[in-house]
């Protein structure tokens, strides 16, 4: 291999962490309010650079358009319907978060219900986190990183082998960012990252379209409609990786739990200087998921009619795609833009793995007299314990049957819905009791763990869209049975401005608009013939 690609890889990324260390300098990284949410300093571009690289990564990328490769363009809905979730963030879930002067969403949890109950979903999302989030994000990283440099082949050792080394080297850059700068530098980075990958990302499908056309860009597009237009459909039939019905319930919570509940998502809002920069950070945020599936999904379908049958397994149909139609004089520039993706969604993931542990558990049930200094040296400690675990389960993700974008989301529904839930009837209720969350999410995660064992066949979207509503209906039940003592009252913790983004209302009307445009073009009515 050329040595351009990977000069250009190592320039780039280190740039890249040059200039992210260098905008943390004036931030007290020895607090813990400075080393886990930047100081509470953080713009509206940041907030939402942050959010779509904390989001956006090579489980997704190298995830959706396998699946797209393998079926339809039906697990758009991923991307097209989050902007629904955004908006909800921006006008119900942050006012209310940031008028409790949260870090963590446990910390709002134990405000409505009880000390345990902070603990419990805190737990979980530990658990989410170290046993399939992270270890889902460096097997893809590490799968791509391994097709562009040929690792296996220049180490002369199996891809698996591969995968795993290219992971420990993922990991250790991942932590370097959260030891040595965090939140604020992994926003910054996430930022930059954000632009590139933005530019690279759709570089991917104009190409490939060109080389689908012999030459000519429109050629490929007419070739694209014209050889397999069933695949372009994005409204999901029965059979599809996102039936359509399930757009309106299993997904949107699925959706409202990541988007609007999620640490590794909603730390980066806490950030935020005032409410009016958290609210456009996520709006942002929700105007760039509207593109996603043009290079997220249709790279897919384009693969299935450029590559063919000469991919053997669907997730590899990106990397070949990339592989095939890409400039070698931009692979490694192209690569540390993915690399970066990863770098942000890895590091941002431990980041809040951590402040969940320090700020829901250490501080105040372990070590209640600990001061800021230590709580940030045991977070550190703990975010290397997390690596090591990520690195070690990694390489075995390989062997997930629904492929890894599908097999991160079902693994995600033993905490999802329960979560989500919990936080809705925070804010709609006000008697429901700490001991009604405790007995719903148990029978949540006994129905969700005897439907992996029994009935996996079933789309578990389905699944979800029904555990939702059981989980409020318990929750509402146990409730009556045993509310809590006194009403729950929010109060005001002052600790940044809650003046709402006067624009919020309008820029959201243009999101849902946009959103159906995109939805009408993937369609029977649109390209979809």
């Amino acid at each position: 291999m050329s040595l351009l690609p990977i000069i250009s890889f190592l320039l780039y990324t280190g740039l890249v962490g040059v200039y992210a260390f260098m905008k943390t300098r004036s931030t007290n990284l020895e607090s813990a309010d400075g080393y886990y949410l930047g100081g509470r300093s953080l713009t509206g571009v940041f907030i939402a650079g942050s959010i779509i690289l904390s989001n956006l990564s090579t489980e997704q990328i190298v995830g959706q358009n396998g699946t797209s490769f393998g079926s339809t363009m039906a697990v758009m809905a991923f991307e097209e319907t989050a902007p629904i979730a955004l908006i909800a963030l921006a006008l119900i879930f942050l006012p209310r978060y940031l008028k409790s002067g949260i870090t963590t969403i446990p910390d709002f949890l134990e405000e409505r219900y009880d000390r345990k109950t902070r603990q419990m979903i805190s737990i979980l999302f530990l658990l989410g986190y170290a046993a399939t989030y992270l270890p889902t994000v460096l097997y893809s990283g590490a799968l791509v990183l391994d097709q562009i440099f040929n690792i296996s082949g220049m180490l002369g050792v199996s891809q698996m082998t591969a995968v795993a080394i290219t992971a420990v080297f993922i990991g250790i850059i991942g932590l370097g960012y959260v030891v040595f700068g965090g939140m604020k530098a992994i926003a910054v980075s996430d930022t930059l990252n954000a632009v590139g990958l933005l530019a690279g990302g759709l570089l991917i499908p104009i190409l490939a379209l060109i080389a689908l056309g012999h030459g000519s860009f429109t050629g490929g597009i007419h070739n694209l409609i014209t050889m397999h237009p069933e695949k372009l459909n994005g409204i999901g039939g029965s059979a599809s990786a996102v039936p359509w019905p399930t757009i309106f319930f299993g997904l949107l919570f699925n959706n409202l739990f990541y988007f609007c509940t999620n640490q590794a998502i909603v730390q980066r809002t806490l950030g935020g200087k005032n409410l009016i920069e958290s609210q456009k950070g996520a709006l942002f945020a929700a105007t760039f998921k509207l593109i996603g599936p043009f290079f997220l999904v249709l790279p897919g379908v384009i693969a299935f009619s450029l590559l063919g049958n000469s991919v053997l397994k669907n997730d590899l149909a990106y990397p070949a795609l990339v592989i095939s139609v890409l400039p070698k004089p931009l692979a490694g520039l192209f690569a540390a833009i993915l690399f970066g993706a990863i770098m942000s969604a890895f590091n941002g993931a431990v980041n809040s793995s951590v402040t969940l542990f320090t700020m829901d558990l250490y501080k105040p049930s372990i070590n209640p007299k600990a001061t800021d200094k230590q709580v940030v040296w045991v977070g550190k400690m703990l975010a290397l314990a997390i690596v090591i675990i990520s690195v070690i389960v990694a390489p075995f993700v390989s062997k997930a049957p629904s492929g890894l974008y599908l097999f991160l989301q079902q693994m995600f529904g033993f905490y999802n819905i329960p979560i989500i839930a919990i936080v809705i009837i925070a804010f709609c209720t006000k008697r429901v009791s700490a001991t009604a969350t405790r007995v719903a999410t148990i029978i949540h995660v006994i129905i969700y763990a005897l439907y992996i064992i029994f009935f996996s066949k079933v789309n578990f979207l389905y699944v979800l869209s029904v555990l939702f509503f059981v989980n409020v209906a318990v929750m509402l039940i146990v409730g009556k049975i045993k509310p809590r003592e006194t009403d729950y009252v929010q109060v005001d913790s002052k600790q940044v401005d809650l003046t709402p983004w006067k624009y919020r209302k309008v820029y959201s009307v243009f999101l849902i608009i946009a959103m159906l445009c995109i939805y009408v073009l993937f369609s029977k009515i649109g390209i979809a013939r």
